[in-house]
């Protein structure tokens, strides 16, 4: 039996879901090892946010299995979540409640301190430009502004693992840069971030490897370096995606 503390933060062992007639996944296999910045590219429907509901719990494979900083998801997801934070494609917010209201609600159900929740708090609003509109009801939010308080809260309780599906929606350049630095300070720390993003730019800049997915099927894993190998091609990723998923079509 491998030791959870040595074993990577992500596994997931030949995973299937299908709905249906439908193969949304079909035996995913992938390592994430603690401290990586993975970014998990495909088309629309190839799979991607099926993969990651499986990952969180949201959804059980057909087959397989997922195990998360070193816990079944299934099994021991009560242990794997509480190290774990998901932000969904669509952030998710208590119209009732203030901004602010919503990330002392967070900050309680990952047992945080009052000391430790303020000081985190007090640099993710400065970071994240939130100060002009947490004491209002999130039900006048806008989508730019829902996703910086998701984004603080997944990053409030410092997981070990972050989840994260399209994370740049609705932000600004500025807030895009700044969240780009925090994944870099949290893998930088020891986190793992696995990300889903349509946005190639971003993945070619904080990536420290790519998976693309293709009609349910891992198609190619690596660097940016490896997938130019692959692909044959010195040129962005964009090119690299197109070239890999064409090739997959024939």
């Amino acid at each position: 039996m491998s030791n959870p503390v040595n074993e990577p933060a992500i596994i997931l062992s030949t995973i299937s879901k299908s709905y249906g007639s439908k193969e949304a996944v079909v035996d995913l296999s992938l390592d994430i090892p603690r401290g990586e910045l993975f970014a998990f590219l495909g088309p629309n429907g190839a799979g991607k946010t099926t993969t990651i509901k499986m990952i969180v719990g949201l959804l059980q494979p057909n087959s397989g299995y997922v195990r998360v900083c070193g816990h079944a998801i299934g099994l021991d997801g009560l242990a794997a979540k509480a190290q774990m934070a998901y932000v969904p494609d669509q952030p998710f917010l208590y119209d009732k409640l203030t901004g602010r209201e919503f990330l002392y609600f967070v900050a309680e159900m990952y047992g945080l301190t009052t000391e430790r929740r303020d000081a985190m708090l007090d640099k993710l609003i400065a970071q994240l430009d939130m100060s002009e509109f947490l004491d209002q009801l999130t039900e006048n939010y806008s989508h730019g502004m829902k996703q910086r308080v998701v984004l603080a809260s997944a990053l409030l309780h410092h997981p070990a693992v972050l989840v994260i599906d399209e994370p740049m929606v609705g932000l600004d350049p500025r807030t895009i840069r700044v969240v780009k630095d925090l994944f870099v300070d949290l893998v930088g720390n020891g986190g793992t971030i696995f990300m889903s993003t349509h946005i190639l730019e971003i993945a070619e800049a904080v990536a420290d490897r790519i998976g693309i997915i293709h009609e349910g099927r891992l198609i190619t894993v690596g660097s940016l370096e490896q997938l130019r190998a692959q692909a044959q091609r010195e040129h962005s990723l964009e090119e690299i995606f197109l070239r890999l998923t064409e090739v997959n079509d024939v």
